[in-house]
C-alpha cells in the first residue's frame, strides 16, 4: 500500500495501453502498477552545475529542485523499481553526480535502472558505483523502453521513450497562449515529459489518433 491512498493532492490520469494500466502522474512520470515501477524521462541531473561552470548565471540552489522532486516522488509512490528513460545526468561528471548517488543510496529497496540517453556519457564505473544498471534499450512486458522515440511500428513492442521534452500550446483568456509539458501517445509509441526543472519543452505535432495529456497546475488533463 502506498501513501497516495491517504492524500488528495495527486491528480493523475490513467491510460490503458497493450492491456496494461499506466498512471500518468502530475510529477511528469508514469507509475505502472502491475510492475510496481516508475518510469521517468530526462531528469538532466547536474545541468545547473554544468551551466554555472560555463558562466551562465543560475542560482546555486536551483540544482536542489530535481533532487527534492525525486525524493518526494519516491516517498509518495513507494515503487520497487525506477527506470530512467535516458538523460539522467547532464553531460560530463560534476559533484552533482555524487549527490544523486547519495539520493539513490537513501532508497536501498528500490532497483534503479537507466536506458542510456545521448547525455549519459559518464564512464561505466560511475554507474556501477551506485548499483545503477544501464541498458541501451529494455523490453518489459508489451513495451519497448528507449531514450529516443521510434517513429514506426516495431516487433519488440509499443515504444515508451523520452528525449523530445514534449509540450503543447494552450490558449487562455485574451487569446494568450502558454506552452505546457505533456504526455504524448501515438499509434506506435508514447513520449514522456521531461522530469527535469530546467529542460524546456518542444511543441508536438498532434495527429488525429494521438492522445495527449497535459500537466498543468498540479493536474494531468487529457486535451
Amino acid at each position: 500500500m502506498n501513501k497516495r491512498e491517504n492524500t488528495t493532492s495527486l491528480k493523475s490520469q490513467y491510460i490503458h495501453l497493450c492491456g496494461e494500466e499506466l498512471e500518468l502522474l502530475p510529477q511528469k512520470a508514469i507509475f505502472w502498477p502491475a510492475q510496481n515501477c516508475l518510469l521517468i524521462a530526462d531528469v538532466h541531473f547536474g545541468k545547473v552545475n554544468h551551466f554555472r561552470k560555463s558562466g551562465i548565471g543560475i542560482p546555486h540552489d536551483a540544482g536542489l529542485q530535481n533532487e527534492i522532486a525525486l525524493a518526494e516522488l519516491f516517498e509518495l509512490v513507494e515503487a520497487e523499481r525506477v527506470i530512467f528513460l535516458g538523460d539522467l545526468f547532464h553531460s560530463v561528471y560534476n559533484d552533482s553526480w555524487e549527490k544523486f548517488g547519495q539520493l539513490m543510496n537513501t532508497y536501498p529497496s528500490i532497483k534503479f535502472e537507466l536506458i542510456r540517453g545521448n547525455h549519459d556519457i559518464l564512464q561505466d564505473q560511475q554507474y556501477e558505483k551506485f548499483n545503477l544498471t544501464v541498458f541501451e534499450e529494455l523490453i518489459l512486458g508489451p513495451f519497448l523502453l528507449t531514450h529516443e522515440p521510434i517513429e514506426e511500428e516495431n516487433v519488440k513492442g509499443y515504444n515508451l521513450a523520452g528525449h523530445i521534452h514534449p509540450g503543447v500550446a494552450l490558449s487562455g483568456k485574451g487569446k494568450q497562449y502558454t506552452k505546457v509539458a505533456c504526455f504524448y501517445f501515438g499509434v506506435y509509441g508514447g513520449i514522456l515529459p521531461a522530469f527535469g526543472k530546467f529542460t524546456g519543452t518542444a511543441k508536438m505535432k498532434i495527429k488525429k489518433k494521438d492522445r495527449v495529456f497535459v500537466v498543468a497546475d498540479g493536474e494531468v488533463l487529457e486535451v
